[in-house]
């Protein structure tokens, strides 16, 4: 079964404290539902069409389980936190077998 991968890339942010808020509540919520962050913030080299954005990736075992997750009741908790305090392009993406 593939793993899938959750991406998410902030267009920006507008209250950080809601970001900050949504994140002491969302990382406990995809930990708990499996996920594995290998990417949160950093450096970021773009190419193309693409931006200097703050980027996360989180590893789930399946689409299942990461679809899942972002359906949690714990999950949903932390996404009313974060409110309209960032502009976000969030993607779940299943990787290759």
């Amino acid at each position: 079964m593939p793993k899938a991968y959750w991406v998410t890339s902030y267009r920006s942010i507008s209250n950080p404290d809601a970001v900050a808020a949504y994140a002491k509540l969302a990382s406990p919520a995809l930990a708990a539902a499996g996920g594995r962050v290998l990417v949160r913030g950093g450096k970021v080299q773009a190419y193309e069409a693409g931006k200097d954005m703050r980027t996360v990736v989180v590893e789930f075992d399946s689409m299942e389980k990461a679809v899942a997750a972002r359906e949690s009741q714990a999950y949903q908790q932390a996404l009313q936190l974060l409110g309209d305090g960032a502009e976000r392009d969030c993607r779940i993406v299943e990787g290759m077998e």
